[in-house]
């Protein structure tokens, strides 16, 4: 009986314990403390720990910019491709933050450009990060790939009124007719944003152009 309560107490203690540090490495990951997420994997942590979400300790490093901790947790063979329940992937928020030297190093890891829900490019479009969006276009990142709510890149750069990264994509071949779940072109999405100067420069571009479309 003696045994049977000492081992009950052990496995509650090591549950504790384990739950604590699952705590721990999260709040580390989160808040930017690398050496915290390191000595904790090296304790045994798993590199792939996620919350409740599903975001990982690499997509937290990620969005942070956190050099030192992607790098360690690459070298611990951490699973670069994971989505979180939104979709989102380590490049993918390392893009929306503005990190290029992140989404760099995570593109030569081997982190899809070209995922099944928002990808690399729709989120530096959005956020209005010229120089990331170059470098994917670079990358042969899918000029034209679609969110799940069918958005471009063009669409999303429309709609934050980011009129460099519209050009850049224009010039890349990007189709300013495409429509959305709601059957809106980039176009309308600027003229629904007020922006009205990149509205007139995409409707020159269109194959529907229509003279007065702006009166």
């Amino acid at each position: 009986m003696k045994k049977l309560i000492l081992s009950v107490l052990f496995a509650c203690a090591a549950a504790g314990a384990i739950a604590g540090s699952y705590d721990n490495i999260l709040a580390a990951a989160r808040d930017d403390r690398a050496d915290e997420v390191i000595n904790l994997v090296e304790r045994g942590m798993d590199p792939n720990t996620s919350d409740r979400n599903g975001t990982t300790l690499l997509m937290f490093a990620a969005g942070n910019g956190n050099e030192q901790i992607i790098e360690f947790l690459l070298r611990n063979k951490c699973n670069i491709l994971k989505q979180n329940t939104y979709g989102d992937t380590a490049i993918g928020l390392g893009a929306l933050k503005g990190h290029l030297s992140v989404v760099q190093r995570l593109a030569d890891a081997g982190a899809q450009l070209d995922g099944k829900n928002w990808n690399p490019l729709h989120y530096a479009a959005y956020a209005g990060h010229v120089e990331i969006v170059r470098w994917l276009i670079e990358r042969n990142a899918p000029i034209d790939a679609r969110a799940p709510n069918l958005q471009t890149a063009l669409m999303l750069a429309a709609k934050g009124g980011h009129e460099a990264i519209i050009r850049l994509l224009i010039g890349a071949g990007a189709n300013p007719d495409l429509e959305d779940s709601d059957s809106r072109t980039a176009y309308d999405l600027a003229i629904l944003a007020n922006n009205r100067a990149i509205a007139d420069y995409l409707n020159e571009k269109s194959s529907r152009r229509q003279p007065n479309r702006l009166n």
